[in-house]
């Protein structure tokens, strides 16, 4: 039997898996929305409850405590500002865990863990936009007197 297992322990050292819930705990309170392994959503559930429910307090020493445990400035930031707000009025429950299938190469289930409520623009945060027309370099622009030298020698 299963008794006093306090969680799993995803065959990896304490220092690896603190690594792991820290770098996942980041993504997801930056995206708000990430896929991993089911085990892993399972596991990183209850810890962002607890982050969020944290980040409610909004004093001093909560956020210490945040820093410590988040060691990333903008996490820390949006926790207290925009997703204190946000969940302000709600008791618990701040994510949700969806089955989503099976991965290709090992056949691992895998899960989507995101926020309750979350803003749909937050995963393209890092998506770097195409160059427009007028950012383009024109065909008239000064070509160094180097390149010059390499083009005639050809």
């Amino acid at each position: 039997m299963r008794h006093k297992i306090g969680y799993r322990k995803l065959n990896r050292t304490s220092e690896h898996r603190k690594a792991l819930f820290k770098n996942m705990l980041n993504s997801l309170i930056k995206y708000e929305q990430i896929t991993t392994t089911l085990p892993k959503a399972k596991e990183l559930k209850p810890q962002i409850d607890k982050v969020i429910t944290l980040g409610k307090k909004n004093n001093l020493q909560s956020k210490q405590n945040l820093f410590a445990r988040l060691q990333s400035k903008t996490s820390v930031d949006k926790l207290s500002k925009i997703l204190s707000e946000r969940y302000g009025k709600r008791k618990g429950g701040y994510s949700r865990v969806i089955r989503a299938g099976y991965r290709y190469g090992d056949d691992a289930p895998m899960a989507v863990i995101e926020l309750v409520d979350r803003d749909m623009l937050a995963k393209k945060i890092d998506i770097k936009k195409k160059p427009q027309e007028s950012e383009k370099p024109s065909p008239d622009t000064k070509i160094k007197d180097s390149d010059k030298k390499i083009k005639s020698k050809k």
